[in-house]
This record gives C-alpha cells, sequence and structure tokens, in this order.
C-alpha cells in the first residue's frame, strides 16, 4: 500500500490510493471521503501528507472541498 521507502512521494501514493477507491466506487459520487484524522490513523501519515494527497486530488479533479464542510468526491 504505502511504502515510504519507494521512490514515489507518500503523499503521491495516498493519492493513488484514494483515487484508487474512488475508481472501484468504494467512495461514491457526492460522498465525503475520510477526514484527515481518519486517513492519518488508517494510513500511519502524517497530516501534512494527507492534505498534499488531497491538494493532488483536486488537482486531478477527483475531488472538491466545500468550505467548513468538507471534500466530496467529484461527479465522474
Amino acid at each position: 500500500m504505502i511504502d515510504p521507502l519507494a521512490p514515489t512521494p507518500i503523499y503521491v501514493q495516498l493519492a493513488d490510493v484514494i483515487a484508487k477507491r474512488i475508481e472501484t466506487g468504494e467512495l461514491a459520487p457526492r460522498r465525503p471521503i475520510p477526514s484527515e484524522s481518519t486517513l492519518q490513523q488508517e494510513y500511519g501519515v502524517a497530516r501534512g501528507t494527507v492534505r498534499a494527497a488531497v491538494r493532488l486530488l483536486r488537482e486531478r479533479g477527483l475531488v472538491m472541498t466545500v468550505p467548513q464542510r468538507g471534500t466530496y468526491v467529484s461527479d465522474k
């Protein structure tokens, strides 16, 4: 899953894992993704890593963040 020794940055690996969960339908469109703290605990990464991964997912158009509401899977 997440390999801290891999040449790929951890935040990119995490973004890829979440993207895969979106592609498989585990995380459905218009539904929230897990919270930062949940992702931290689930994958054993720092909060900054989670934030960087979510930013990358936003850039890829896979999620959208609604201020004071959370981050949601974008419509396909």
